[in-house]
């Protein structure tokens, strides 16, 4: 029981906190317009262009907080509010991606390796329902523990690797978005609050990985 508190329902708490954070953070920003009134789109196209980057395609997607970058269609997709709004968390999510379409030109090494692995990780994402139905349901057996074991693996290297890929995305954006004189200094604040809080819940997802991880080693034996 002990090690289910451990290595599973602490996770599940901090994973919970993180996203509760990033969502309140973000919430508070979009409603800060910045001074320059320049919107999400026109911010991570200026950072691209900054970069020599033309060819990378931007467009607007459903949801919130769904802004992500595609290297294999080079296709950079921000989320209503962050596509048309010139909020300072709208220039932070648009820059960060922007940041993601510059490690993918200068071939960064961390997000060339979490291409690599994004195959191999949706295929072991695919057995995480037999794990849990299984194991909750008929008992952890050896065959369930290994194959945990197997698939909290791969899930664990992905959102390691994935920490770095971030941490530089937000980096990146951040001094562009100054640089490029997107956001004067002191509207930094807002920017940089909400990318941290983003990255709170890439952490919160490799703590969650690790977690379950040790907890299949912990039961094998």
């Amino acid at each position: 029981m002990s090690s289910i508190i451990f290595f599973i329902i602490i996770p599940i708490i901090v994973g919970l906190w993180a996203q509760l954070k990033v969502k309140n953070t973000y919430g508070k920003y979009v409603q800060v317009s910045s001074r320059g009134r320049i919107t999400g789109r026109e911010a991570a196209q200026a950072v691209m262009e900054s970069a020599g980057i033309y060819d990378v395609e931007i467009v607007e997607c459903h949801g919130t907080l769904t802004d992500h970058y595609d290297p294999s269609k080079k296709r950079l997709a921000l989320s209503q509010d962050n596509f048309q709004g010139s909020s300072l968390a709208a220039l932070g999510v648009a820059a960060h991606e922007a940041g993601h379409a510059i490690q993918h030109k200068q071939e960064y090494a961390p997000l060339n390796l979490r291409m690599t692995l994004v195959p191999i990780t949706g295929f072991a994402s695919q057995f995480l329902p037999v794990i849990m139905f299984g194991g909750f349901f008929l008992g952890f057996g050896p065959i369930t523990i290994y194959l945990g074991i197997a698939v909290y693996l791969v899930l664990t290297v992905f959102q390691l690797v994935t920490l770095p890929v971030e941490f530089d995305a937000s980096k990146r954006a951040k001094a562009q978005l100054v640089g490029l004189g997107i956001v004067d200094q002191d509207e930094l604040v807002g920017v940089t609050k909400t990318l941290d809080a983003a990255a709170y819940t890439y952490v919160a997802a490799f703590v969650s990985s690790l977690g379950w991880l040790l907890y299949f080693l912990a039961a094998r034996r």
